[in-house]
């Protein structure tokens, strides 16, 4: 029977296809005394063969889709399969204890993981543990009888439903295949939501009940662009959203002829748009697409996409590809923005109460710098192949900005008088995602040479709203009289000082917003690619001094989010 549900609106599209349910089964078991051990270990080593030729396809697909050494992961996840003291352990507890073999697993599986979380003198080591995690989970889904999802290895078109995804789950999904993806929790600003619009696929999050609402293979319709999913959808309503896709594609084709044209308002005057990216892979977007600059690297799914701290010479590549391919047009690399909702299993953080404003950023940086260090000496070293700008995230006091600069210095001072070559025009800037760092913006100016707003976190760290909770998603109020005031100081700040500001969050790239930071005097506005066209469409048909007036209007005399926004629908048409 078709039933509709009602989402946020994430990533701009409509896809109609089977749904995969990416949700993790119930593993759980009884403990009960075996008779027949040779059965029972019969039947543990079948599932390590099964899981063995799991993981041997799991690793085909990840080097293909992710490199081969990404892929390598896997290799770690095999050599535990055959690993005689892993496996001779649980096979001793059946044969020894009388223990079914899931008991088994759990008891050996436990014993090993403590083992190796134990030793705090050795990082490799302790990075063993989450290995021995997933190899457990896996071989116990096959003594279970319980498929484990994997987005790595869908090969057919489906609809990914999941309760959330992490930024890990959805850097695995392969656009071929995968045409959306839909989720019960989760916020426009969820990083989730961010690497779909990267991906170019539709996402609608938020629905709070989608994973009990549909079978896996039930046919599942999803607007992107009005967050509406349908379970089950009848006929006339496919064809409805199959139309809708149709004049969304014409839509786009319109904005494609604009690709190399410059961004210029109304009234002549040109502003920067530029691209928001994860890795050296989305460039095949940002120049597709038209991107005047690359405004925001975002360098830790590089942390995130390896299985230990890449080393300066991996990171070097990296950032080398993207300011070369990019050359002569700017780069702007955020460094290591670790902490939060984004986790390294290699890299154990302290719990906390509250992540996000917690341990995390340039707090981890300057805590641990030799991690810090490794990766400013390889954008040094990449600097040398075209027009870099390197930005600190969470900053929240110029303390801290002159103790990352110190460090910047010094490495580049090292690298110097080895002889290695470096650009002598790198800028350094801040995100401007702290309301602290937003007030004191006229002090801060003084020291950066640019600053990027986030306004993805400044606007819940303002309102203070976690922007992953749905509950309170009506807070994110990007034209809240609040935010616009913030932001107008933070433009004002730099110009005085006779710096430029761009921003970064998702606002930069909302049809609502842009007319009203035109009119605020943003320079430099950086989004998902797949929004450069419809923004650069968007501002040909404005008028700055118009723009001026509407965002004054916003600032001093509307009182709500709501009045602002329809003030620019009003105004703008």
């Amino acid at each position: 029977m078709t039933k509709e549900l009602q989402g946020i609106a994430a990533s701009d599209g409509i896809a109609i296809a089977k749904a995969y349910m990416l949700v993790q089964p119930d593993l759980s078991f009884t403990k009960t005394t075996v008779e027949d051990t040779a059965a029972e270990a019969a039947r543990f080593d079948a599932a390590i063969e099964a899981s063995n030729s799991d993981f041997t396809l799991i690793r085909a697909k990840a080097a293909e889709s992710l490199g081969e050494e990404e892929a390598q992961v896997f290799d770690a996840h095999m050599m535990i399969l055959a690993d005689p003291e892993f496996t001779g352990a649980v096979k001793s507890k059946i044969e020894d204890d009388k223990e079914n073999a899931e008991q088994a697993l759990s008891d050996v599986s436990s014993m090993f993981i403590a083992t190796f979380e134990a030793m705090t003198d050795n990082a490799y080591m302790q990075e063993r543990a989450a290995d021995v995690r997933d190899v457990s989970q896996r071989v116990l889904s096959h003594l279970l009888g319980v498929q484990l999802p994997n987005p790595a290895l869908i090969d057919e078109e489906v609809i990914v439903v999941a309760h959330d995804l992490t930024p890990s789950d959805t850097a695995q999904l392969n656009k071929k295949y995968v045409k959306a993806f839909v989720t019960d929790i989760g916020g426009r600003t969820a990083h989730s939501a961010i690497m779909a619009r990267y991906l170019e696929i539709p996402a609608v999050v938020g629905t709070q009940e989608i994973t009990n609402s549909v079978k896996n293979g039930q046919l599942l319709a999803v607007d992107g662009l009005t967050g509406k999913v349908v379970v089950d959808p009848e006929a006339d309503e496919q064809a409805k959203l199959k139309q809708e896709a149709a004049d969304y594609a014409a839509q786009k084709a319109e904005w494609a002829q604009l690709k190399t044209a410059e961004t210029v308002t109304a009234d002549g005057k040109h502003f920067d748009l530029a691209a928001n990216i994860g890795t050296p892979k989305d460039l095949d977007g940002v120049l597709a697409n038209g991107a005047e600059a690359v405004g925001l690297y975002r360098t830790e799914f590089l942390y995130m996409d390896s299985a230990e701290l890449p080393s300066e010479e991996d990171q070097f590549q990296a950032y080398k590809q993207v300011v070369e391919t990019m050359s002569p047009k700017p780069v702007v690399v955020r460094t290591m923005d670790i902490g939060g909702d984004k986790h390294l299993p290699y890299m154990p953080l302290p719990e906390e109460m509250n992540p996000f404003l917690g341990y995390r950023a340039i707090r981890i940086s300057l805590d641990r710098q030799e991690i810090f260090r490794t990766q400013l000496r390889a954008l040094l070293r990449a600097s040398a192949f075209g027009k870099l700008r390197i930005m600190f995230p969470m900053i929240a006091t110029i303390q801290e900005f002159e103790a990352a600069k110190k460090i910047f210095t010094e490495e580049k001072d090292k690298l110097v008088a080895d002889g290695v070559k470096i650009s002598d025009d790198i800028q350094l800037g801040i995100m401007i995602e702290i309301p602290a760092a937003a007030v004191l913006a006229d002090q801060f100016a003084k020291h950066v040479d640019f600053f990027s707003i986030g306004t993805n976190d400044l606007i819940q760290y303002t309102m203070a709203a976690d922007r992953g909770n749905e509950h309170v998603s009506y807070l994110y109020q990007p034209y809240n009289p609040s935010i616009l005031r913030l932001v107008k100081h933070v433009i004002d700040s730099a110009h005085a000082e006779g710096k430029w500001v761009g921003m970064c969050g998702e606002a930069a790239g909302d049809p609502i917003m842009v007319p009203l930071l035109l009119g605020l005097g943003l320079d430099e506005y950086s989004m998902s690619a797949t929004s450069i066209l419809k923004v650069r469409s968007l501002m040909k048909k404005l008028s700055t001094e118009d723009m001026k007036k509407l965002a004054d209007t916003a600032i001093n005399e509307n009182i709500s989010n709501d009045q602002n926004k329809a003030l620019v629908e009003a105004n703008v048409k």
